[in-house]
């Protein structure tokens, strides 16, 4: 596949997941992207694990450069700049200030390349009352209205994966993309803020447009209810998941494919609205039913009945799915050091391809000299 953005040079001094998201999303998209890390440790999502090749680090640092340099040391810092106006965006996820005791503010950074694309995301934003407080995935999810949404209502404990982490990084790729766009027009630069309280409220947007429009605030269950949608264990105690909506052809065919059609004539259960308010009476019905079939053979009779539904997988699952097989989600890559791994690749096909060609997540300063070679060799002619 053609690499969209070939000609974009992105400089990431980014740690953990926002920062390194944002560069992924673009360096994916074919970005040169050049991981700026500190001398000896890098970025701290490397040791999660120990070592310095976590699989929390990798997971955000794939298709990218890495460089190794300490901002604090004077000729290291000489080197960033040096970088920076080769470059067409800067990319930062410290807390407010930090940049600057750094020498990497945008004031600094724009001297080197005035019409640079800074992004500076942090997890409260640039002013107010919450500046300065540290913030990390759980924090931003909790005080965006997210968590509640995500926590099971008794004995609450928080469950999946970084989301407000990813999602931050995701609005920040595609701010930069805009960014990029305007100044391909106008050639003037621009400073992107973005905060994970604001990315997360904007994610979040479906609960505050019901509290606002008709005062509802939403719990966990509002969605699947309204939705119609249900996770059943069956008797090889694997998981089906079923989402019908609205239309009444997938609850009839659910119907059919579980041989409950005598449901439709009890008033509970005979019109949608009747479904949302009787969902958990559903729920008692149905549980024992899947339980009396493997999750293979029931995928088989909704998929007959045409009843929206999947396999809840595993990851050690998912891309053994025959579409994902089809599509070729599961990527090999082979690291000069590291050996082989196996990633997901990029979703988007331009002109109906896909790109099968991802580098693995680099070791710690793995291409320090060949970039300060470049550096050298583009200053001497």
């Amino acid at each position: 596949m053609v690499k969209i953005l070939k000609d974009v040079r992105v400089i990431e001094l980014g740690t953990y997941i926002t920062g390194p998201a944002a560069g992924m999303h673009l360096a994916d998209l074919g970005a040169d992207v050049i991981k700026v890390e500190r001398p000896g440790t890098g970025d701290p999502f490397r040791a999660f694990k120990g070592g310095l090749y976590s699989p929390h680090y990798q997971t955000y640092n794939r298709n990218k450069r890495s460089i190794a340099l300490d901002t604090k040391d004077p000729d290291d810092l000489a080197v960033l700049h040096e970088l920076i106006a080769g470059a067409d965006v800067f990319i930062q996820n410290f807390r407010p200030g930090v940049a600057e005791k750094l020498g990497v503010g945008e004031d600094d950074l724009r001297k080197v390349k005035p019409d640079l694309i800074y992004c500076a995301i942090s997890g409260f934003g640039q002013s107010g009352p919450s500046r300065d407080r540290p913030a990390f995935d759980t924090v931003a999810q909790a005080a965006s209205g997210y968590l509640r949404l995500l926590t099971p209502p008794t004995n609450p404990r928080v469950i999946g994966p970084a989301i407000a982490d990813s999602v931050t990084g995701q609005y920040a790729a595609m701010g930069i993309l805009a960014a990029l766009l305007e100044r391909g027009k106008t050639g003037k630069g621009r400073r992107l803020d973005i905060s994970m309280l604001e990315a997360m409220t904007h994610f979040n947007l479906d609960s505050f447009t019901h509290y606002y429009s008709v005062g509802e605030i939403m719990g966990p269950l509002s969605r699947p209810v309204v939705s119609q949608s249900y996770t059943f264990e069956c008797s090889d105690g694997k998981w089906v998941a079923i989402h019908m909506s609205s239309p009444t052809k997938f609850w009839e065919g659910l119907l059919r494919a579980t041989g409950q059609e005598a449901l439709n004539s009890d008033p509970r259960f005979s019109e949608r609205l009747e479904r949302i308010q009787h969902q958990d009476d559903l729920i008692e019905i149905f549980t024992p039913i899947f339980k009396s079939e493997t999750r293979d053979a029931w995928c088989d009779k909704l998929l007959a009945c045409e009843v929206p539904h999947s396999p809840a997988y595993d990851s050690n699952e998912a891309l053994e799915d025959p579409q994902a097989k089809h599509l070729r989600i599961a990527v090999p890559t082979v690291h000069p050091e590291m050996g082989e791994s196996t990633t997901v690749r990029a979703p988007y096909s331009f002109d109906g391809e896909a790109d099968f060609d991802i580098l693995p997540p680099p070791t710690l300063d793995q291409h320090g000299a060949d970039i300060r070679a470049a550096l050298k060799k583009r200053k001497a002619g």
